[in-house]
């Protein structure tokens, strides 16, 4: 069943400048992953700092073997920008709802 994880970051205000240009190489290779379905960047409209990351995985098999990957061999450096951890949460579709 596809799911859809929201990766809540805030990057420091001495990196906003760098920031765009991180997200966007990291994201090239996560866009790729295999099951992948896609990812949305979202920007708050009140703290530039702010973004949130939509992605769509087509499993969570597919979305923890990502994790996996960015936690060893593809790590990225978009961890140096941040002004603290991520918080990352994952849904499903409520067919029954």
């Amino acid at each position: 069943m596809p799911i859809t994880a929201f990766l809540d970051i805030h990057v420091k205000t001495e990196s906003l400048a760098d920031a765009p240009d991180i997200l966007h190489e990291t994201l090239i290779v996560t866009r790729a992953f295999n099951g992948c379905l896609g990812v949305d960047v979202l920007v708050d409209t009140e703290d530039p700092t702010h973004f949130v990351l939509v992605e769509k995985w087509a499993s969570l098999e597919h979305d923890a073997a990502y994790r996996t990957f960015r936690a060893g061999p593809g790590k990225s450096p978009l961890g140096a920008v941040l002004a603290g951890p991520p918080l990352l949460t994952k849904f499903e579709i409520a067919t029954d709802i």
